[in-house]
């Protein structure tokens, strides 16, 4: 009898500890809500970056140290968006599994340099169309079920469904276009985070900053933009969720457009903000630019 309950004992607690989920870390916010979505209850996810700030430019804290070096797997973007993330993994002795979710997507080349010089020719925001994200879900699923193989079959029908949604909400996005014609699909924003959204709804972005959001816009750069807005009588100008909107306002006096709103580009917002989510994210900023240039 004494052996019987040592038994259940071991049992009980071999249940417990796999009932722990797993410690997962995730770059930024935006990949931190797909990882969550793909995983469920079985990981804990925690956000290096969180809502509203700027994945591009981070000092690593000893706290986010800790918190890498407690995560069995780390989760991140790729493509050159974390550039202090190497560097980070290093300090902190990780010692798990590692996924970029954007290898193996096709990246859009783009030209720019930062205020240090640093020259940009990918563009890393493959978000902006959800046809990436449905490339990044089943690496996810995949790399959640090589650290935790009793979760697999979870992961993989948590991805699956969360893949539907995305088929429907890149069906919504489209159909929220279709009625505008492609010559009117024209707005500014603070800094060229939305080229991939560009490639795949057919929607022209112009932006007086480089691709990322330490680029500082110059004089002349803004004037021709000015001319450019004047020229193709553009109407819609929005701020970046994480972007100074000074730049923004004073090329709205100059020309006249008064912004339209606030976009998220590279982050969520809040949770009781209107981009709490992916999809809520890509409602949000698609809801605001076709109203934006309907109204115009």
């Amino acid at each position: 009898m004494k052996k019987l309950w040592s038994t259940l004992a071991l049992a009980l607690l071999a249940g417990a500890a796999s009932a722990q989920p797993l410690p997962v870390v995730a770059s930024f916010s935006i990949l931190g809500d797909v990882v969550s979505q793909v995983g469920g209850e079985r990981v804990a996810v925690q956000v290096l970056v969180g809502p509203g700030s700027d994945a591009h430019v981070v000092q690593p804290t000893p706290a986010q140290a800790r918190q890498v070096a407690q995560a069995q797997v780390v989760v991140a973007h790729g493509m050159g968006l974390e550039g202090w993330l190497p560097r980070l993994l290093k300090s902190a002795g990780f010692k798990g599994r590692e996924l970029r979710v954007a290898e193996g997507l096709k990246p859009l080349k783009a030209t720019g340099a930062d205020r240090h010089g640093h020259a940009h020719d990918i563009d890393p925001h493959t978000w902006q169309d959800v046809a990436s994200v449905r490339h990044w879900v089943p690496r996810i699923a995949a790399t959640l079920c090589a650290v935790d193989a009793a979760g697999c079959e979870s992961y993989r029908a948590r991805a699956a469904a969360y893949t539907q949604r995305l088929d429907a909400l890149d069906a919504e996005i489209r159909a929220a276009w279709a009625p505008l014609p492609a010559a009117e699909r024209k707005l500014i924003t603070s800094h060229e985070a939305f080229g991939y959204y560009a490639a795949a709804y057919g929607v022209r972005f112009l932006a007086p900053q480089g691709l990322s959001t330490e680029a500082e816009a110059s004089a002349m750069g803004v004037a021709r933009l000015v001319r450019q807005i004047r020229a193709e009588g553009i109407k819609a100008l929005f701020v970046e969720s994480i972007a100074d909107p000074r730049l923004i306002e004073q090329i709205g006096r100059e020309t006249g457009v008064r912004p339209s709103g606030r976009l998220y580009s590279d982050s969520l917002s809040l949770p009781d903000g209107p981009a709490a989510s992916y999809e809520a994210l890509m409602r949000h900023n698609t809801r605001l630019m076709v109203d934006a240039l309907r109204a115009r």
